[in-house]
């Protein structure tokens, strides 16, 4: 006759092996997978951000993954007609491949139409994550937050160097100088002694 307890104990076994058995074909899968995986990030560079100014915008894409990322395609939204002037660059750009532990950069100059405080949102960045699949990830850049926008008659007072402002000020400076330099030129005048030179000769 069978002991219970030694029945029970063989079953856990069964059950422990079979467990080791999907673990180690869960990881052989995983090993031989080899897909893209992208981090992205978006930053803004202008320490001031300024109505009616540049505002350059960097994105930059790294692969991390094991393969190569195809069809990589990063797209900002964020900046719409009503708010922004595209300056330079392009808020939708494509990248055909990006290789593993490459990494690509994108610049956008833009322009802010009104002062006030805006909010700089993630771009979106979407890619095949192999060449054997025409699966489709999603991932988005890092989100650089609210930021102020100052208004131009502001940072023109602010920061601006007042060029025109001193030669106002230099020519108005003119007449309070220039007449008490006539006055003094015209007294001095006046008064200073002429001195003839050379001496009179003996009369014989």
């Amino acid at each position: 006759m069978r002991h219970p307890a030694a029945g029970r104990e063989r079953r856990m076994l069964r059950y422990v092996l079979l467990a080791l058995c999907l673990v180690g074909c869960a990881l052989s899968e995983g090993e031989g997978e080899e897909r893209a995986r992208l981090l992205a990030a978006k930053r803004v560079h202008n320490l001031y951000l300024v109505e009616g100014r540049d505002i350059v915008v960097q994105y930059s894409v790294h692969n991390v993954g094991q393969a190569a990322a195809i069809n990589v395609q990063l797209t900002d939204s964020g900046f719409s007609t009503e708010d922004f002037e595209v300056a330079g660059g392009q808020l939708q750009v494509k990248f055909d491949r990006i290789a593993p532990s490459a990494n690509v950069s994108h610049t956008v100059v833009v322009k802010p139409k009104k002062f006030g405080y805006f909010n700089f949102t993630a771009a979106e960045v979407s890619y095949q994550p192999s060449e054997d699949t025409a699966e489709i990830q999603i991932g988005y850049t890092s989100e650089p937050g609210e930021g102020g926008i100052i208004a131009y008659r502001d940072y023109d007072r602010k920061f601006s160097p007042h060029v025109f402002d001193w030669i106002i000020f230099a020519l108005l400076m003119i007449p309070v100088l220039l007449v008490p330099f006539l006055m003094w030129y015209n007294i001095k005048s006046k008064y200073v002694i002429p001195t003839h030179g050379g001496k009179k000769g003996k009369s014989d």
